[in-house]
């Protein structure tokens, strides 16, 4: 028997807009609730709610991750430069040349920032700095950073809050949930995860390596240390925390898995949280050379893996991001 649908009060997602001017500009506050009972719906129309706002639960810490490998978040320190122009604060993502379409992405997924091309890098920047789209993404990834950036993140909620006059925004503590709970070390590997396969066939015996790596600056920007969240990351892969390039200007920390157990890890992970971008790609044929890895064949595979290699990373020529276009409607 087909239940009875209670349009009235069918539990739905509603978005409430508010509008605060402040400083000349309009401020755009988005609450969203849920109205009425779970026994006043279908199964499906439940569902469905609650299966899109799951997917942009684990949306929010993708996007946390990407930003605390990729984003900057710029707090003014002064109300105005010396002339008298206003400083405003930002947020802003740094994408390859490549990964349009997932910059075109999150921008549209958000519903705010612009885009532009930064020749002399060959990068595309989202900006964030809009007073209303700095709110939106503020709440958006609230409570789900992880690493150093969350103290910068701080200092830009308490700017919001001191030039607003709405609700204000509550800091919330770093997310110390489980990494294998969510999404924001996708984000983080899309910004600062590579996928690599080393060979020496020159020698009488050849040698055949793969590894995932994610390398940080020992101190960040404003000055703190990224031991900690590389060690999280670390003791989750059952890897170490390396320190290199230690005798240099730019001194930093290494997470690299080298055993079939350590690379399984990354698989298990990447394989329930995709990456989204180009580096999926890359992922894909790092996985094709993970298992011959793991049947011990890899050494009869030579050629192949050689093939794949020639072809993948910073060789590539050929981006197809139709996992992205797949993706589109559910995130995850």
């Amino acid at each position: 028997m087909v239940p009875t649908i209670n349009l009235a009060i069918c539990w739905k997602l509603f978005i409430k807009y508010n509008f605060i001017f402040k400083d000349n500009q309009q401020v755009t506050i988005y609450n969203i609730y849920y109205d009425g009972h779970l026994n006043d719906c279908t199964p499906e129309l439940f569902l469905s709610n609650i299966n899109n706002l799951t997917s942009f639960i684990l949306f929010s810490h993708y996007l946390a991750g990407l930003i605390e490998g990729d984003g900057t978040i710029i707090v003014p320190k002064h109300e105005r430069s010396p002339k008298g122009k206003l400083y405003y604060p930002s947020i802003q993502i740094v994408f390859s040349k490549q990964n349009y379409l997932l910059c075109k992405y999150i921008q549209e997924k958000i519903g705010h920032g612009s885009i532009s091309f930064k020749q002399d890098k060959k990068v595309y920047i989202l900006t964030f700095n809009s007073f209303s789209s700095i709110i939106t993404i503020s709440n958006i990834i609230n409570g789900k950073m992880r690493g150093p950036k969350i103290h910068q993140f701080n200092k830009l909620i308490n700017y919001i809050n001191y030039k607003s006059n709405i609700q204000k925004i509550k800091t919330i503590s770093p997310d110390i949930s489980p990494l294998d709970s969510n999404p924001w070390l996708t984000g983080f590997i899309e910004a600062d995860g590579s996928f690599q396969i080393r060979t020496t066939i020159s020698s009488k015996y050849p040698r055949i390596a793969i590894s995932f790596e994610i390398t940080q600056s020992k101190i960040t920007k404003y000055n703190y240390d990224t031991y900690y969240i590389m060690y999280i990351i670390a003791e989750f892969l059952e890897s170490k925390v390396e320190k290199i390039r230690c005798n240099t200007n730019y001194p930093q920390y290494r997470v690299r898995t080298k055993s079939i157990n350590t690379n399984d890890n990354i698989v298990k992970y990447l394989t329930k949280y995709p990456l989204k971008g180009t580096k999926y790609l890359d992922f894909k044929d790092w996985y094709k050379v993970f298992l011959p890895f793991k049947e011990k064949t890899h050494i009869k595979n030579i050629e192949y893996i050689l093939n794949i290699k020639s072809q993948m990373n910073n060789k590539r020529i050929v981006f197809n991001l139709d996992h992205l276009n797949n993706s589109l409607n559910h995130f995850y």
